[in-house]
């Protein structure tokens, strides 16, 4: 039988997990972008984490929990705070986005392997524990993994709203063609947040 740290039941007792029939899903934001065609992401990637940023914290006014699903990058023995300390660390748009949206103490993390951050990790598992119903999907990039995890919430039966000021691709016209595919094939809305 496994035994439990006393300080891990301690921190469980304080902090359990409250319904948000409403979830916001940030996928990808802290993000070393050292990738082909990164310099041209990061051109709306900044506008987009100030969006997002604004959203956020309107959102936790009404009590909606924060999920972020990040890439692990492939480095399985390291953990979300310190991806985002290193990405803090990056100098211009990457440290400043990994900076502005930070996860704070009450935010959750998932690591995912791949682009979708449904597939092969534990978030469709924890929607459930929170009871959710709608995925509020914001982040990077919005014709690669915003798209896919948009596809999956729909799959798995949520409402979804990809606020469309909230993310970002390698151009405008490739982020066009995947918001408009979002709406028109999976049902999600794509209006601006605010």
């Amino acid at each position: 039988m496994r035994s439990t740290h006393p300080w891990l039941l301690e921190r469980a007792r304080r902090r359990p997990l409250q319904p948000s029939p409403t979830v916001l899903v940030l996928v990808d934001f802290i993000n070393p972008m050292d990738f082909p065609g990164a310099e041209k992401l990061l051109k709306s990637a900044r506008a987009a984490a100030q969006a997002t940023a604004q959203l956020k914290h309107r959102l936790a006014r009404r009590g909606v929990v924060a999920i972020y699903a990040n890439d692990n990058y492939g480095v399985w023995h390291s953990d979300f705070k310190e991806l985002v300390a290193a990405c803090q660390q990056l100098p211009g748009a990457r440290g400043e986005i990994a900076t502005l949206l930070a996860p704070g103490e009450n935010d959750l993390t998932v690591l995912k392997p791949r682009h979708s951050a449904f597939h092969s990790t534990p978030l469709d598992h924890l929607l459930q524990q929170l009871k959710a119903r709608e995925l509020v999907i914001v982040g990077l990039a919005a014709d690669m993994c915003v798209h896919l995890t948009a596809m999956d919430a729909y799959m798995h039966g949520y409402r979804v709203w990809v606020p469309g000021d909230c993310t970002a691709a390698e151009s405008e016209a490739s982020k066009a063609t995947a918001l408009g595919q979002m709406a028109r094939v999976f049902k999600c809305s794509v209006r601006k947040s605010a």
